[in-house]
């Protein structure tokens, strides 16, 4: 762990302060210099007013948010800290009384993009209090969605599932490795599989899990298996913990983080859960359409962006609206009414595998952002 303390704000200044040293000491040539939230967020107004980094005041800057909840709030106490710059130009570093970097970041840079249009929207209505910033902002911001790598999440040659799989014989491949999990869990492979893999954190709705698979159950009866990889908050945790013992061989909870079971969770399941009350790209989702797995997600942030409801126009998953207990169980209801129908299932399957949500669209996006700035 390197964040997370006391110091975050005297840890992430000084990895700044490192970058920059960095850059002014080396014979580089910069067109921009391209900053990731709060905790890079100083670099901008260090290289425009700071006087230490005048030679950088002219090189172009980006900035990319992918969490906009977290801003790197600071007490003025810490002003000192920053490298002497024009103190007529301290307003920049201010928001609500205090130094905030990602608002500095916001108003000093010259393009702002999130990891997904719709969370881009979000911002100016939810954001921790900077909502009329990027109001103000709107003209210079804009959204870019996120991709995978290709390299390492392809059914076809991932070593870490237990059965690799193509477009052209999914059914099989997903069946063998539900097959694995099912051996491996005590669950009974003839049932659908949901998973859900993540932090365990309020952001996620991790906390309304263990309430919406137990009504599920009571009301839709021991029709379908759960299984949950992920850890975080202990509250959360400790509110799922008794799901395995009350729903035993239907219901598993895993809190560690293993990236080998990750990858044959996404091989094996029928279904992914994403209950999410934020979600600026997520990443889940992506990983999931590429291993053919049906997600069900809440309609908001990037999720909205890449997931279509099966029943709507070209659609392929399944979403609702409202991060609640009732939402969630509903969706596992329609999810479970759907597992029914196999050749649509596969179907599906075939569709989520042929969209392409690897890098190379959004790298051409970032390359006509960079060009837009130079």
């Amino acid at each position: 762990q390197i964040y997370g303390y006391e110091d975050d704000s005297e840890r992430f200044l000084a990895f700044q302060m490192a970058v920059l040293e960095w850059i002014v000491n080396s014979t580089m040539k910069l067109d921009i210099i391209h900053v990731h939230d709060h905790h890079a967020g100083l670099i901008p107004f260090i290289m425009q007013y700071s006087h230490r980094y005048q030679s950088l005041s002219s090189v172009k800057t980006i900035l990319t948010i992918h969490n906009a909840q977290y801003q790197g709030w600071m007490d003025w106490s810490k002003v000192k800290l920053i490298p002497a710059f024009d103190e007529w130009k301290s307003g920049l570093l201010e928001w609500n009384h205090q130094i905030n970097s990602l608002a500095c970041a916001v108003k000093c840079v010259n393009k702002v993009n999130t990891v997904s249009k719709t969370y881009m929207n979000e911002l100016m209505v939810n954001c921790n209090g900077l909502e009329e910033l990027f109001m103000h902002e709107n003209n210079k911001c804009t959204g870019i969605l996120n991709g995978i790598d290709y390299s390492v999440w392809n059914p076809e040659q991932d070593e870490m599932i237990s059965f690799q799989y193509s477009i052209d014989n999914v059914d099989w491949g997903k069946q063998q490795n539900k097959k694995v999990i099912c051996d491996q869990f005590g669950f009974d492979e003839k049932l659908p599989l949901i998973v859900f893999i993540g932090r365990l954190v309020v952001e996620k709705a991790a906390d309304l899990i263990g309430e919406a698979i137990t009504q599920s159950y009571e009301q839709h009866g021991k029709h379908f298996n759960f299984l949950l990889l992920g850890n975080g908050d202990p509250t959360i945790e400790h509110s799922l913990s008794s799901i395995h013992e009350k729903w035993f061989g239907f219901a598993h909870i895993k809190m560690e983080y293993n990236e080998q079971l990750s990858h044959l969770m996404y091989a094996g399941a029928d279904f992914l859960l994403m209950p999410s009350r934020v979600e600026p790209c997520g990443l889940n989702q992506l990983y999931a359409l590429r291993y053919g797995t049906i997600p069900i997600v809440r309609r908001t942030g990037g999720l909205i962006d890449t997931i279509v409801d099966y029943e709507d126009n070209d659609g392929y998953g399944i979403c609702f609206n409202h991060a609640t207990v009732e939402e969630i169980t509903f969706a596992i209801k329609r999810a479970l009414s759907l597992h029914e129908n196999s050749h649509k299932v596969n179907l599906l399957r075939k569709k989520m595998m042929t969209i392409n949500t690897s890098w190379e669209k959004s790298a051409a996006e970032y390359v006509d952002l960079y060009n837009s700035v130079i």
